[in-house]
């Protein structure tokens, strides 16, 4: 790159990076699961992030690589067995959270252009916008781009503006009561609620594929990461306070999977439904254009650190092979698990894999110089977290559970077999 990326644009890549598709997605699912609590299961979710930003961050000064999270795995345990069913489980993961934008675009899209009604809408859309989001990523990475910026700008206006007037309308909205802590869940149901939407939060991570161009690495890294997450957190739980203080329990339900516009209702009518319909369906698809890209990089690093197979570094119509893999992968996901199963695999996914980024943290401490009891605390609380949500979803969620095991021991079988195949050569 001819330019250096400014500490503004840095922290925009790690806003734009969480707030792309996640709180549209699980927001109605959040509520489900934690009632009044909500705004305390995002918190619970963010300190969780900021925690393990701290390894991101002191990773990020001494090893910055373009691979970043793929870098950082390789770095502390090698080439391994071991780090290349990680890395296969990074990328499979971005294309659960592709799956998680197009489930939310599907969800979405029909409140403003019904086709047909019905579940046929969902898939109708959803399948759609995986499809164009792959054609622009073979047409132009520039367009990629381009939509990106452009949609940072839009769902950030839209989302404080909905905050404002949202905050606004509380004054006398008998709803409001339901932020009591009575009518809270239990400790650990919060919890689970937390990390269930913990995929909310995952894309500061792609603050560390920029890290080598980012101007002034060492003072703009560090607050690149906080400052995107502690504003992504403070932006959350207010949305979740105006979301739950504006609407009933019941009509949240109703509405789980499109409940931000939902919540526009009370404050702006239809008009407001509408504005945040288009506000969601901008933020999924340009969520989707990046993930797309993000997701067939991440193999093609993957395989040249000989950790996939060699193929995957080729390119189909000047693109890596991984984009249309990936794209396949999405379509499947997507047309065959409930939202709910889709967040929970994401969420287990990237909890495994931030709890081995600290690890390293911990491992490395005296490289990178940082305190070794924060990369310590973020890999066990990143590994309770992941071992309370398998637990408490088990008898909620017993599909989104077997499908995350079977994404996880895949991923090790997949590095297994491939070991072993370029071993007996």
């Amino acid at each position: 790159m001819s330019e250096k990326i400014k500490l503004t644009e840095a922290i925009s890549i790690g806003i734009g990076g969480m707030v792309g598709g996640g709180i549209f997605a699980v927001l109605g699912l959040a509520v489900t699961l934690s009632k009044g609590g909500t705004p305390l299961a995002f918190l619970l979710a963010g300190i969780l992030a900021l925690i393990t930003s701290y390894s991101y961050v002191k990773l990020s000064k001494k090893y910055p690589d373009r691979g970043g999270t793929v870098k950082f795995i390789n770095q502390g345990f090698g080439k391994t067995l071991f780090s290349g069913g990680i890395n296969n489980l990074l990328w499979i993961s971005y294309i659960i959270m592709l799956s998680l934008y197009a489930s939310a675009f599907g969800s979405y899209a029909p409140n403003l252009l019904a086709l047909t009604g019905g579940e046929l809408d969902f898939h109708i859309y959803a399948s759609a916008i995986i499809v164009l989001a792959s054609i622009i990523n073979y047409y132009s990475i520039k367009v990629v781009g381009m939509i990106e910026s452009y949609a940072v700008v839009i769902k950030l206006v839209i989302l404080i503006a909905f905050i404002g007037i949202g905050l606004y309308g509380l004054i006398g909205n008998p709803n409001l009561e339901q932020l009591s802590p009575e009518n809270w869940e239990a400790p650990l149901q919060l919890l689970t609620g937390g990390m269930v939407i913990f995929v909310a939060y995952e894309g500061f991570e792609l603050i560390a594929n920029s890290a080598p161009d980012i101007k002034n690495p060492e003072k703009n890294i560090p607050r690149a990461y906080y400052i995107s997450i502690i504003f992504v957190v403070l932006l959350y739980i207010i949305i979740a306070v105006v979301t739950v203080g504006s609407l009933s329990f019941n009509q949240i339900k109703t509405a789980e999977d499109y409940v931000l516009a939902e919540a526009a209702k009370p404050m702006l009518g239809q008009t407001g439904f509408t504005i945040i319909t288009i506000a969601a369906l901008i933020s999924t698809f340009s969520a989707i254009n990046a993930s797309l890209y993000g997701g067939s990089r991440v193999s093609y690093e993957i395989a040249e650190d000989d950790e996939l197979p060699h193929q995957f570094t080729y390119q189909l119509w000047n693109q890596p092979i991984g984009l249309l893999i990936t794209g396949i992968l999405t379509l499947t996901l997507t047309n065959t698990l409930e939202l709910e199963s889709i967040s929970t695999a994401g969420s287990v996914g990237f909890l495994l894999i931030f709890s081995m980024v600290n690890f390293v943290g911990f491992k490395l401490y005296e490289e990178i110089k940082c305190i070794r009891i924060i990369p310590m605390l973020g890999f066990i609380l990143c590994i309770i977290a992941t071992i309370v949500l398998l637990q408490q979803q088990f008898s909620a969620n017993r599909t989104g559970v077997i499908v995350a095991v079977s994404i996880i021991g895949s991923c090790f079988l997949i590095e297994y077999i491939y070991k072993w195949v370029e071993g007996s050569k």
